[in-house]
């Protein structure tokens, strides 16, 4: 693995300084505990040395949306101990790579892949954190269950010796008003803990829009280029 420069490794902790101190301001903007918002660093695109420096600066928790790129990144930091959170849509053929290395994943959006899931951490003998994706818009590509499906999926997953069901995560529609599609998560979210008090976890926000997600109850959000900068181009 090829060490990264002195000025990246400036760069990347200048950023994580930037997006931390953006976290607790937004916590304090919504009368939120400080500290009562997790950070998922999102980290697809960038090599495995830099998230090695997120881990020396403090960072535990890293999504990734491609096995194919997440597969041999977790294999080459499993020293550090880090929670893998899969964030991308998830073909079933995957499924089977995932669960060896991610302990979250965060977009369970249909009944067939909660099968899946669950038969592959059987057999790998794990447990496996489980959101319900949540589609707040109808734009097709972008995964996610209808609000009106989230419980029977919810139930699927609760039935599953092998998942766990932490709560709902959800990406706010393009170019709509993130505080409508918040509240309108955190609805679905309050609905889904009347009947699974444990399913806590609102995985929500992104770089542009964490504010947001916050004032409306996120308990994580997801941050990638607000640390790491632009991503590269991948082909």
């Amino acid at each position: 693995m090829t060490p990264v420069s002195d000025a990246r490794r400036d760069e990347i902790s200048a950023g994580l300084a930037a997006a931390s101190g953006r976290l607790r301001a937004a916590e304090v903007a919504a009368g939120r505990a400080e500290r009562s918002v997790g950070l998922v660093v999102v980290t697809k695109t960038f090599p495995a040395a830099d998230i090695r420096v997120l881990a020396e600066l403090g960072v535990r928790h890293v999504g990734e949306n491609r096995d194919q790129e997440a597969s041999p990144k977790a294999e080459a930091l499993a020293d550090l101990g880090l929670t893998w959170h899969y964030i991308g849509q998830l073909q079933t053929n995957k499924v089977r790579s995932v669960v060896r290395y991610a302990s979250v994943v965060e977009s369970v959006d249909r009944p067939r892949l909660v099968q899946s899931l669950g038969r592959a951490a059987e057999v790998a003998e794990r447990v496996v954190s489980c959101l319900i994706q949540v589609s707040l818009d109808e734009q097709p590509g972008r995964g996610g269950a209808a609000p009106s499906d989230v419980s029977a999926l919810a139930e699927a997953v609760a039935d599953s010796p092998s998942l766990t069901l932490d709560g709902v995560m959800a990406v706010a529609p393009l170019g709509a008003d993130p505080d409508a599609a918040f509240e309108q998560l955190a609805r679905v979210a309050a609905k889904l803990r009347e009947g699974h008090p444990d399913a806590s976890v609102i995985s929500a926000g992104m770089s542009a829009d964490l504010e947001a997600a916050v004032r409306h109850g996120a308990t994580h959000v997801r941050l990638g280029s607000a640390i790491l900068g632009y991503r590269p181009v991948v082909g």
